[in-house]
């Protein structure tokens, strides 16, 4: 049901922020970085790196498929429905249709300047934004026009944030449907022993 996203067969760079303490959560949340998505959403990312390849750019991945224990998590960490999606409606994350993403230079693999840090919670995130510099905004528009071309929805207050259309249409998946877990063993994510 999940494809795993990596090099080489994905042109993409990996940066998986939840399984590092450089997140906002300021510890892991991931115990081993992975990156997977439904055969359904790997096609659109597919369609967006032909389109980014041509301009000599890449994409730069944050985080994909996050499983639900995941989201709990998070959400019990920062429960702002602005910028985390509640867990018990479900996240476009936790079903495998959404991906955060930023772009970078192809040959150097230098971040474009987007005006703010990847989960920076405040309003100079949002797409649209003109508390942001120009040249962030130029690029915004450059990562929005190439994701929404390849057939993505994004999510207006986010501007590294892109999911399915049809989100809600896919289940809650939990960390047990992959084949290598990313989760640490012991606790769920609503804290509870499992």
């Amino acid at each position: 049901m999940l494809i795993s996203i990596a090099p080489p067969a994905f042109d993409v760079v990996l940066d998986i922020v939840y399984a590092t303490a450089a997140n906002f959560t300021g510890v892991p949340v991931y115990a081993h970085p992975g990156c997977s998505m439904h055969a359904e959403a790997v096609v659109l990312l597919e369609r967006a790196i032909a389109l980014a390849r041509p301009h000599g750019l890449r994409f730069k991945i944050f985080d994909a498929f996050r499983p639900a224990e995941a989201q709990w998590v998070l959400w019990n960490h920062t429960p702002d429905p602005d910028f985390l999606a509640d867990p018990r409606r479900g996240s476009p994350h936790s079903r495998g249709v959404a991906i955060d993403l930023t772009l970078v230079e192809a040959a150097s693999g230098q971040e474009l300047d987007m005006g703010t840090p990847f989960d920076h919670f405040s309003p100079r995130s949002h797409h649209g934004s003109e508390a942001v510099s120009p040249l962030a905004q130029r690029n915004r528009l450059l990562l929005i026009g190439l994701m929404t071309t390849a057939g993505w929805d994004y999510y207006r207050k986010e501007w590294w944030h892109y999911q399915m259309f049809d989100s809600r249409r896919f289940p809650v998946l939990s960390d047990t449907v992959l084949s290598s877990p990313m989760m640490p063993r012991g606790r769920d994510g609503r804290g509870d022993r499992i």
